[in-house]
């Protein structure tokens, strides 16, 4: 008991100091922005998504996981989260957006119903909230230090922590941390493995070799990204075929480097 109670007093104290700076309303813009383009080319159509060889939709500017019924994949469902974020701050989703699971169950279903008054209206809706889209990703990011420093082993958490506050010293290393977490998540659940080999935030900072903090950091936490990503792709089953996504994720990793 004793142990659990120390663990939970440690986990809140990373949550409440986490050193990441204040962003500004122009700042979140353009984080929102670059995350829209980053995963739907900042299009209307892509904030509706289903990718070939994938069993969901992915939807709004963050690409929100949503899994058919009676479907359980190994990746982090996000669009439930998304929405209940929503109605907390008392927005109104459509209607099809609060069902329990994703009506199509299929990408051919999913294509049928492209400009079907359902995707249609969710695409409208979604438009019309990015800076909300926005704040659920941020707030998904301020809560994975305190997760990650609870999951990774003892003698790695310093370091991690350390890598954390270095990339954060920045407004570019900022919407990486914030980028990154939506984009392959924390890394802490153990279904998201290849070959006991993950992928997320947690991999991503323990992969970083030294820097001294501001640009530098952010640009070696790109570089640590990409190597990261190699890896899963390298580590993941060949059927999947996920080196063509290499590209596409490398060039997303390289706007970590660049001025926000």
């Amino acid at each position: 008991m004793q142990a659990a109670r120390a663990l939970c007093l440690f986990v809140f104290s990373l949550t409440a100091g986490i050193a990441s700076a204040d962003l500004t309303a122009g700042q979140k813009a353009a984080i929102g922005q670059k995350i829209w383009k980053n995963e739907c080319a900042g299009t209307v159509d892509g904030l509706t998504t289903w990718n070939a060889g994938e069993e969901f939709p992915s939807l709004g500017i963050g690409h929100f996981i949503w899994y058919p019924a009676g479907f359980n994949g190994r990746f982090n469902e996000t669009w439930p989260q998304f929405i209940a974020y929503a109605k907390g701050r008392g927005v109104t989703p459509p209607a099809v957006a609060t069902l329990a699971d994703c009506p199509w169950n299929s990408k051919a279903q999913f294509q049928a119903d492209f400009r079907g008054e359902r995707l249609s209206t969710l695409r409208k809706w979604l438009t019309g909230n990015v800076p909300l889209q926005t704040d659920f990703i941020i707030s998904r990011s301020k809560a994975a230090l305190g997760k990650i420093l609870a999951s990774a082993p003892a003698s790695e958490r310093a370091r991690i922590e350390a890598n954390y506050h270095k990339v954060a010293t920045t407004g570019q290393g900022t919407y990486a941390l914030i980028d990154y977490v939506n984009f392959k998540g924390e890394g802490i659940n153990t279904s998201e493995r290849y070959n006991g080999r993950g992928w997320g935030l947690m991999q991503v900072l323990g992969e970083m070799r030294d820097t001294g903090g501001g640009a530098a950091s952010a640009s070696e936490f790109a570089a640590a990204a990409k190597r990261v990503l190699d890896r899963r792709i390298a580590n993941s089953p060949p059927a999947r075929g996920e080196v063509r996504w290499k590209e596409g994720w490398h060039n997303r990793c390289d706007t970590y480097g660049r001025p926000l």
